[in-house]
């Protein structure tokens, strides 16, 4: 499952799904356009996974879940926790990031 979110509503989607992987990103962050088709194609991959992309200026609510500070960060929820987080610009962070969510 890959979504975008709509709403200021992540913690919902968090909550309703048991592993959650989350990019946190913004228009004007060139880093995060470079990581969007990785962070796609790691979803079209792991299809027992929800991948959520957030627009991290528009939704403050739902960046706070996971304190984002800098973007890009990807964040890995598990049963509607914060396991953990990276701020890369590296396929390689995200996918220990999917694997250490995973592992589980």
């Amino acid at each position: 499952m890959l979504q975008e979110l709509e709403a200021d509503n992540l913690q919902e989607v968090v909550s309703s799904n048991d592993t959650v992987l989350v990019q946190f990103s913004a228009s004007w962050c060139g880093n995060c356009r470079i990581m969007k088709p990785k962070f796609k194609k790691l979803a079209s991959e792991n299809e027992n996974v929800g991948f959520v992309i957030v627009d991290a200026e528009k939704f403050p609510e739902s960046r706070k879940l996971a304190n984002v500070n800098n973007l890009p960060t990807f964040a890995a929820f598990k049963g509607g926790k914060l396991v953990n987080q990276v701020q890369t610009n590296k396929i390689d962070g995200l996918i220990e990031l999917l694997n250490e969510v995973t592992s589980n």
